[in-house]
């Protein structure tokens, strides 16, 4: 892992403090003249952060936090301070994050599409729930099944092709002196519509028994619809794809019963194939 003098000292860096730590990166809030921004110090198996920090300098400063330097082994960064759409669900203003989220979309989705990025296809983004319906003889086989052709026929069909922030979630979405801004992109290419499907269904807010509400479901698809110009049947159709991928890289990492699937099961029934 890189040294953190290292970086301060080419970057002229100041006042490191660590505010987190994942499985990429260490990330520090260190001061350079004068304004507070962050410096992530890369771990070895970081290539989703070295590939989501092209996403961000394609997007130039259009509704996403700006690079200011990196290289393999750190990345410097705009920092938004905060707060994230967190706070917006659990007092029960889950449409209206839905609505700064869409805006935030269309901002990062205006940008014309560079397929000469070193960026993974979506198509290629499924790969492991295609690889998992192939060799598995699982309980959940048949919800897997569903999710894969459904992604088939997605992709063959793309609609608005553009540069995917891969992980549009609650957190994922700041406010700063710019207004709000995506920050953590994974980077990839394909349909606009896919980045609705974390919104609806990203599992770390299952504790607040508000993603297996059916009505809130459908409500928040409809308004990202409409911002993502797409049929609504289109975004339950990717985000169903999407919660069948999440759990077979949740099955790859050892669970037996992936909170993913309760999400399949519940938009299941509001599909029309």
């Amino acid at each position: 892992m890189p040294l953190l003098d290292d970086y301060t000292k080419r970057w002229q860096l100041t006042e490191p403090e660590q505010i987190a730590e994942t499985h990429t990166s260490t990330v520090y809030r260190v001061q350079r003249n004068g304004e507070s921004v962050i410096l992530k110090l890369l771990k070895d198996h970081a290539e989703e952060e070295r590939r989501g920090v092209l996403a961000l300098k394609h997007w130039d400063a259009h509704g996403a936090i700006v690079p200011l330097a990196y290289d393999d082994g750190a990345q410097l960064l705009e920092y938004a301070p905060g707060p994230d759409l967190v706070p917006y669900v659990k007092r029960g203003d889950d449409q209206q994050a839905s609505e700064i989220i869409s805006g935030v979309l269309n901002q990062i989705h205006s940008r014309p599409v560079d397929e000469s990025l070193p960026l993974p296809t979506l198509r290629r983004w499924f790969r492991s729930l295609f690889q998992y319906v192939e060799v598995s003889t699982n309980a959940h086989l048949d919800l897997m099944q569903r999710g894969a052709k459904l992604a088939e026929k997605l992709l063959a069909t793309p609609q608005n092709v553009t540069v995917l922030h891969g992980d549009i979630h609650h957190e994922n979405v700041r406010h700063s002196s710019r207004g709000w801004l995506v920050i953590d992109p994974k980077g990839i290419i394909g349909e606009r519509t896919y980045d609705c499907a974390n919104t609806l269904c990203n599992i770390h807010y299952r504790s607040l028994d508000i993603i297996l509400d059916q009505d809130r479901l459908v409500a928040n698809a409809q308004i990202l619809a409409d911002a993502v110009e797409a049929n609504v049947q289109r975004v339950l159709a990717f985000t169903y794809a999407y919660t069948c991928l999440s759990a077979s890289w949740s099955i790859a990492d050892g669970e037996t019963e992936p909170t993913a699937l309760d999400v399949a099961r519940l938009i299941s029934p509001l599909l029309n194939e």
